[in-house]
């Protein structure tokens, strides 16, 4: 499988042969919550755990529309936790693939709070999975490659390369001498 790399500004393309390129705005994901009494800690604030358990449903929507194939979570990385959400608020959840490699898929997810009696929205949390495609045997399959088009998706898409090399090095999967995209950075 012969892999080609073409760069317009703006769009980046991520062609891979015999496969269909998607936009990354074609996957794009909304989700909504009401924080209920059942959804809170001790303190009247939103639990964790209950919001990575949305955030991951909002970013497999996410990957479901760009690939079209059963997928499955193989890394969360860094879920900043900005500002609490209270009981009675309201979740906005935003999902969308960044970058497609070959068998796995970034996604890219923002966090609002909302108090809608006070008419008054703010910032979460922010955090970046990783979705891997799989066959009817549940093997890792080729999954079409991301359009980026917007200047955000643009910024995304060239940084989940050194994201990717970053959770890979984490995971010892990856030498750090290997990750050359990486090490591009701190190159004098």
């Amino acid at each position: 499988m012969q892999i080609i790399f073409k760069t317009v500004s703006p769009p980046i393309i991520f062609v891979q042969k015999n496969m269909e390129a998607r936009k990354a705005i074609e996957s794009f994901t909304v989700m909504n919550e009401l924080v209920l009494p059942n959804d809170t800690n001790t303190f009247g604030n939103l639990m964790g755990g209950r919001l990575m358990y949305w955030m991951d449903i909002a970013a497999f929507m996410a990957v479901a529309k760009h690939c079209n194939f059963p997928s499955m979570t193989v890394s969360v990385d860094n879920i900043s936790f900005k500002n609490p959400i209270k009981l009675g608020n309201i979740v906005h959840i935003q999902s969308k693939v960044t970058r497609a490699f070959n068998t796995s898929m970034e996604v890219h997810l923002k966090v609002w709070g909302e108090d809608a009696q006070q008419k008054y929205k703010y910032e979460s949390n922010e955090a970046y999975f990783t979705f891997v495609a799989l066959d009817a045997h549940g093997k890792p399959r080729t999954v079409p490659p991301v359009i980026a088009e917007s200047e955000e998706e643009i910024k995304l898409f060239d940084g989940a390369l050194r994201r990717r090399q970053l959770r890979l090095i984490l995971a010892g999967k990856m030498k750090p001498m290997d990750a050359t995209e990486l090490k591009s950075i701190f190159s004098i």
